[in-house]
């Protein structure tokens, strides 16, 4: 389906802000999770807005026209999320960049959506602080994509997801209302909770065009390294049991010994090919009772070494493996195919279980199934690797897939710990959520968006909440 965006040329926006070239918009076209450019895909133009008022101007427009718009930042996104599903406008944020206002005694930094999460940190290094809940792709996501997705990372475990930083924010609704929601105060119970509204919509309710982001001073004492096992359900018991004994940990991640097989391949790093867990501990004192809590619960689950750092060098080499480890897995071999980024959560009771079974499913379909992930949380994230030209092999790799999902739900889950329903899960949205919730959703796009304007086709099956 094709759209008329001609009005964008007769807006009040510079030459260099709109194309309707072929290159730009098949750079639009898709993100991480939808690299394939597919039929239908492809935005009919790209704008760049560099103000809101700009983004009110093309939203207003395009409303009035029938044009559908799909906010877009880094393209990060593993679940489609920024790929515009019915043409129409692609919505590129990423010149709204700016640190508008910085209020270090508050702890407090007014950012644009376009901006890098850890450019971020660095404004605010030199007076010690930091954005804690960025996630592992915080040097190349925007700020305002992890709001959309309401992202969370490896220090989700110690200090929440984007939601819980996010204290106020100006969006743009779809008929070119600006609206401003939350406050810069650290508590309020005025009125509805809009910004947790918007926080996690995926850009089919409003488009945020600025947030006011809450900081935290850099702990003092920083010891990070890992734990090594004999089998990944002494690592996963392990994990579950220290989070139940409320071990203050800052990252707490597992990894397989094929993800760490795979890195090995990958990085030339040289981690034993065993479960593993990753760990890193904050605090302004007292970090080795901490420390020395956690490896007594992990010698309690025949944990094989336990080895601890200071060095920020050593530090940094574990960490920079963990967040290879999707390119890892991506490039193990020619021959196969990384499909749908699984990223369940479940209660941390269950995260034991959650594991073993997706070992089981990758024996019993003879897959390849690398599992790591934020295990503090409960959160998995596998990889499903297939011969993308044999119908047979897909088949049963999606099958895999599924029947991970469903269990986690089965046990009190979520489809979807941080990437966002996006296109990839729209067939959980109900099965977690139940009928009479999700219609509740759909009131809320139609009583915001009653022209589907914003996003179309994502979050909902394809014309449920149009």
């Amino acid at each position: 389906m094709t759209h008329d965006c001609s009005f964008l040329e007769a807006l009040d926006l510079g030459d260099e802000q709109v194309s309707f070239a072929t290159g730009r918009r098949e750079t639009h076209a898709a993100d991480w999770g939808a690299r394939q450019l597919e039929e239908g895909v492809m935005p009919d133009a790209v704008v760049w807005p560099e103000s809101t008022d700009d983004v009110a101007v093309v939203l207003a427009g395009a409303t009035d026209r029938g044009v559908p718009v799909t906010p877009y930042a880094a393209g990060t996104g593993l679940e489609g999320n920024a790929v515009p599903a019915r043409g129409g406008i692609s919505l590129d944020l990423t010149r709204m960049d700016d640190v508008i206002d910085y209020r270090p005694d508050d702890f407090q930094v007014d950012v644009g959506p376009g901006i890098i999460g850890t450019e971020v940190d660095e404004f605010v290094a030199s007076d010690g602080l930091y954005f804690p809940p960025l996630p592992s792709s915080g040097d190349i996501s925007t700020i305002g994509g992890m709001i959309a997705t309401d992202a969370s990372g490896m220090q989700t475990v110690k200090y929440g997801e984007v939601a819980d930083w996010v204290l106020a924010l100006e969006a743009v609704l779809a008929d070119g209302t600006v609206i401003r929601t939350g406050s810069r105060a650290s508590k309020t119970s005025s009125g509805y909770n809009l910004t947790d509204l918007l926080v996690g919509s995926e850009g089919t309710l409003a488009v945020v065009t600025e947030a006011t982001l809450e900081l935290a001073g850099r702990p003092r004492q920083i010891r990070g390294g890992r734990a090594i096992f004999e089998t990944l359900g002494d690592a996963a018991a392990a994990i579950a049991d220290a989070i139940r004994t409320d071990v203050d940990v800052a990252r707490i991640e597992l990894v397989d010994e094929l993800s760490a097989h795979m890195a090995n391949e990958y990085l030339g790093s040289d981690l034993p090919d065993a479960p593993m867990v990753f760990l890193e501990f904050h605090a302004n004192h007292g970090i080795e009772a901490e420390i020395d809590l956690c490896r007594t619960i992990f010698e309690d689950h025949d944990v094989a070494r336990f080895e601890m750092s200071s060095d920020d060098a050593e530090m940094e080499s574990l960490w920079e493996i963990r967040r290879e480890l999707a390119y890892a897995e991506a490039s193990y071999d020619p021959d196969l195919t990384p499909i749908h980024p699984g990223d369940v959560t479940v209660p941390i009771s269950s995260y034991p279980e959650l594991v073993r079974e997706a070992k089981r499913i990758a024996a019993e379909t003879d897959l390849l199934i690398p599992c790591f992930g934020h295990a503090g949380d409960g959160n998995l994230h596998y990889t499903v690797l297939v011969d993308i030209d044999d119908p047979d092999f897909v088949e049963r790799g999606e099958q895999a897939y599924r029947e991970l999902v469903e269990l986690a739900l089965e046990m009190g889950g979520t489809a979807t710990g941080e990437h966002g329903i996006g296109q990839g899960k729209q067939a959980y949205l109900e099965p977690e959520h139940g009928a009479g919730a999700v219609d509740a959703m759909k009131r809320v796009k139609r009583a915001l968006d009653p022209t589907g304007t914003l996003n179309p086709g994502k979050i909902f099956p394809e014309g449920d909440a149009e």
